[in-house]
Order: C-alpha cells, then structure tokens, then sequence
C-alpha cells in the first residue's frame, strides 16, 4: 500500500523520543497490539537510528517515520535503519534534493504560504503543518485549502480535543501527536499504562 494510502487510514502517527533503543521493541509490540502499528521515531536523541533498526527487524508490519530529520547525514542513518519516510520539522531544500535522489519519501514541515509554494516548486504535495496549533491551526488549514492542491499532516498541539477537528478537514490525511506515547511511561517501562492511552487514542481517531 503506497505511504499516503497508509497514513490516511492510519489517521493517527505517534511521534515519540526514545532515550533507549531498547525501549522500541517492547513500544512498537504495544504500539500493534493496542492498534495503532505506526511510529515517528524522533532523531532528537542518539538512540533513534538504534531504535528504528530495531523496530524494522521485528516488526516489518510497522510504518515506521524518521522524525526531526535535519540534514542529508541523518537522511542516511534512517535510510540505513530502514525508515519508511523522513519527516522534517522545516522545508530544507537540500534535504528535500537528498531524499528524492534516494527515493525516499519526505514530509516537510510548512507553517505559511510561501513555504507551500517552495515545497510544491520541489514536486511535493504531501507537507507537515507544524507547528499545526502555534500556526493557526483549523483556520490556516482552511485557508491554505482555498489556494493549494496539497494535502496536510498537522503536529504540534494536537491533543485528544481537537484531533477529530483536525482530522474532519479535507486537507488533512493524518495527525502527529505525542500524547498517547508519553516519555515518562517509556521511561518506567509501563506498558499496560501505554496500551490503554494507544488503544483510546487510535479508537478517537477512527472516529468520523
């Protein structure tokens, strides 16, 4: 199934920093079991290219996002550990070029029109809205709906009141979010405490 494709059933990609590569396998065998079999692993930390290859080696099933990605460096460190797709907090042109030298998919992060106009100058059509609620959330997705032919994946701020308005546009394929992924639960290793906040928010997101 083509990642767009993935993402719009999804609806819902938890964004999530890793302190401890050991931490992925049992996240991503929560993430599946509570039915939410996606991740945004964040290069935030030093354990994301650790964690990434972890996660591809045991669950192939798993849509798996290089976050935060900044330079063509990182590009190579997630491409190795075997991400699906690089996300980006900002349009990098240079990143960009990289990615589709290496046809790997890339999501952008936009936050204005102009930034639109350079990302569909470089062929894309799929762009991260971040940070989605600092940015003018509903009303700019409304706005940039109105002029663009592209289509949206807003993170930043989204929180369990105001996913289904995001997710209700007709712009918007799916939402980042890191409220079910909490990093002081990864930290204490609670994994019933994960499942449950997993399972309630890919039940909200499966909302129409």
């Amino acid at each position: 199934m083509p990642l767009i494709d993935r993402l719009r059933q999804l609806r819902l990609l938890p964004v999530i920093a890793l302190n401890q590569a050991a931490q992925a396998v049992p996240l991503g065998r929560t993430l599946i079991a509570a039915g939410l079999p996606a991740a945004e692993i964040t290069f935030r930390t030093p354990a994301a290219a650790e964690a990434i290859r972890l996660l591809r080696a045991e669950f192939p099933e798993l849509l798996i996002a290089a976050g935060t990605i900044l330079t063509p460096a990182q590009v190579d460190a997630a491409v190795a550990a075997g991400a699906d797709v690089i996300v980006s907090p900002g349009l990098n042109p240079t990143t960009v070029r990289y990615c589709q030298q290496l046809a790997i998919p890339i999501i952008p992060g936009i936050n204005n029109p102009s930034q639109v106009e350079q990302a569909l100058e470089l062929g894309l059509s799929t762009l991260k809205f971040f940070p989605a609620e600092a940015s003018g959330g509903i009303a700019m997705l409304k706005a940039l709906a109105a002029v663009y032919p592209v289509q949206f994946m807003p993170t930043g701020g989204i929180s369990p009141a105001n996913l289904g308005k995001y997710l209700a546009q007709p712009n918007v394929i799916a939402c980042g979010g890191s409220w079910m992924v909490p990093a002081d639960l990864i930290e204490q290793g609670d994994w019933p405490a994960l499942h449950q906040l997993i399972a309630d928010a890919a039940v909200l997101s499966a909302q129409p």
